[in-house]
């Protein structure tokens, strides 16, 4: 059997975007096909200015979501980043083999260090070296595949360079990973800014769908998204991506093809509604689920305890037999 390793940063409330293009697969097929490990990556919300409260809070709100969404601990290993050592331990070495121009080339690093030196700040030294924190999430394991956005293809590319560097110079320590990535909404887009991303920090809210908005909020922010110049409906990527969004949103949630969703539509408007209703209804039974366990916080605390010592168990063989490699003194 394979095994899986993906992860969610809590650097924000989890969106549509996360779930359409990751945790319903992880729910819906990778926790059934393979071994699968999934981490709330919280040591990546600290390469940014936060607020400790806030990443602690997010952190719990992300695994009852995970959990929510179909995640079972009886199938898969939900855990915490920051609760195995093992992450920590492997990133320093994965620097020490990493090169500085390997960093600096990060698509992620580029674009929020350009944005800070424009405003005259500058960026933390840990947002430089992260990828190798993240080659480590993933390497510490045996990860064979990494199920991913599209935008995050570029670190699972660095994560197995610096296997195969390091199994070249100091033995076979690493199984080198592969991205796997889903297809239909992989990457769902800002509603008012259908060019980017619908990322979880982005200042303003008025563009994304969160998990935990209310129906009312869903529909409002669906109905008044950005769509494009002239009224055809035509599935266009790269000319109509706002039309293109909502197809693919809607697609998704209905399990459709966006192209051919495109032929049933005459208006803006009533794409923007069937869309509404779809993600309201998608959303639905995710947010009561939520609201359970969120009233349970002993369980969740055992489900990441316990997922915890599973994870630890399987990285910590590898992440010492990576030290003794690379030429550290193991301890008496």
């Amino acid at each position: 059997m394979a095994r899986i390793f993906s992860g969610v940063k809590p650097s924000g409330h989890l969106t549509l975007g996360n779930y359409l293009g990751a945790m319903r697969r992880w729910a819906e097929v990778d926790q059934h096909r393979a071994e699968a490990l999934f981490c709330i990556v919280d040591l990546h919300a600290l390469t940014v200015a936060h607020d400790p409260a806030r990443v602690r809070r997010l952190t719990r709100q992300a695994a009852t979501l995970l959990l929510a969404a179909g995640l079972d601990p009886e199938r898969c290993t939900l855990f915490v980043q920051s609760h195995v050592d093992e992450h920590a331990r492997l990133s320093y070495l994965l620097e020490c083999v990493a090169t500085d121009g390997e960093m600096r080339r990060m698509i992620q690093y580029r674009e929020k260090s350009a944005r800070e030196q424009a405003k005259g700040g500058s960026v933390r030294l840990s947002l430089l070296t992260y990828p190798a924190l993240m080659a480590a999430d993933i390497l510490a394991y045996g990860t064979e595949e990494v199920p991913v956005g599209d935008d995050q293809a570029q670190h699972v590319e660095l994560s197995r360079d610096l296997a195969v560097r390091f199994n070249q110079r100091y033995g076979r320590t690493f199984v080198v990973p592969r991205a796997t990535v889903p297809g239909v909404a992989a990457r769902v887009m800002d509603l008012q800014d259908p060019t980017s991303k619908m990322g979880k920090s982005h200042e303003s809210g008025t563009g994304i769908v969160y998990l935990l908005d209310e129906p009312e909020v869903v529909r409002r922010k669906i109905l008044r998204s950005v769509t494009d110049s002239g009224r055809e409906i035509v599935y266009d990527r790269a000319g109509k991506p706002g039309v293109s969004n909502l197809l693919e949103i809607l697609a998704a949630c209905e399990g459709g093809d966006p192209e051919e969703l495109s032929g049933a539509y005459e208006s803006y408007g009533a794409l923007k509604k069937d869309a509404a209703d779809a993600v309201v209804e998608l959303l639905r039974p995710l947010r009561e689920r939520h609201r359970e366990l969120a009233a349970d916080t002993e369980y969740v605390d055992e489900v990441l305890r316990s997922g915890a010592e599973r994870a630890r168990a399987v990285a910590r063989p590898r992440v010492d037999a990576a030290h003794r490699a690379i030429g550290l003194l193991p301890p008496g």
